[in-house]
């Protein structure tokens, strides 16, 4: 059973100001703690009932994880899910992970992103949903997209919803918050910039380099005007429904994120 101090200790981390002043996040279900469990974070603490401890002996004692036994009932009061999952952990956020970089010239840039120059990346702006920004962390991982730019109005990295919705796929992408301007006027001239618009390219038929920059606008307003002046290149997804004039006004923004990255990847196959 756990403690009173224990349970309050997890619910605060529900809340970003806690987060950041304990630095540890948490994380629900095995799939997403073993997969964090096995990556570059540390583990605070796992919160299990005893069948996932039993099943999960040899992983526990090989990384010398503090576990503690709950009953379904401890679940149920530290869980941010609908349904407890088995297992909780509490993780600890690296320095500087996942919050604002400054990058003022080529070489800091080089720092934070080794290679960005010769790899696609994903540059987020404004994603507000926790379940969108989620989603597209894992998709950049399916796709093999190792950096993921955003801009500082960007929801952020351990919300639990986020957390949840990439699936693990938070403990394999390199996720930067910066100033996507200076970032771009940085790099300007160095490499492509893509960016989905209502005008544009179809993305089926545009010539696609292998490497370069995707930009995805924000769920309301797309792109906005101060990042499109340095998008070299516009693309459209093309609608294909009621004779090609299909009724939908958009798509969710990682909808549209996995269909013009799956078209860059199908170039390379």
């Amino acid at each position: 059973m756990l403690s009173n101090s224990q349970v309050k200790h997890i619910n605060a981390l529900k809340i970003k100001k806690y987060r950041d002043e304990y630095r540890e996040f948490i994380a629900e279900g095995n799939t997403l703690v073993t997969d964090l469990i096995e990556s570059q974070y540390g583990i605070a603490g796992v919160y299990a009932e005893s069948q996932w401890i039993v099943a999960n002996l040899e992983l526990i004692r090989r990384r010398n994880i503090a576990v503690f036994e709950a009953d379904p009932q401890d679940m149920e009061r530290i869980t941010s899910l609908t349904s407890p999952s088995p297992v909780l952990s509490v993780v600890k956020i690296p320095p500087g992970y996942g919050y604002t970089i400054e990058m003022h010239d080529e070489e800091s840039v080089e720092r934070v992103f080794p290679g960005l120059q010769n790899s696609l990346s994903l540059m987020l702006e404004s994603i507000s949903d926790p379940g969108n920004f989620g989603t597209m962390l894992r998709i950049a991982d399916w796709f093999g997209i190792r950096n993921v730019i955003c801009s500082e109005q960007c929801v952020e990295l351990y919300n639990p919803k986020v957390v949840q919705a990439s699936m693990g796929s938070v403990a394999r992408v390199n996720v930067v918050y910066t100033d996507l301007p200076g970032l771009l006027e940085t790099m300007k001239g160095r490499m492509p910039v893509y960016g989905t618009f209502l005008q544009g390219d179809p993305v089926y038929t545009r010539p696609l380099a292998e490497n370069g920059i995707i930009v995805i606008g924000s769920e309301a307003h797309g792109i906005s005007g101060e990042l499109a002046p340095f998008v070299t290149d516009r693309l459209f997804i093309p609608s294909f429904g009621s004779s090609g004039n299909g009724k939908a006004e958009s798509l969710n923004a990682a909808v549209a994120a996995a269909v013009v990255i799956a078209e860059f990847r199908r170039r390379i196959i």
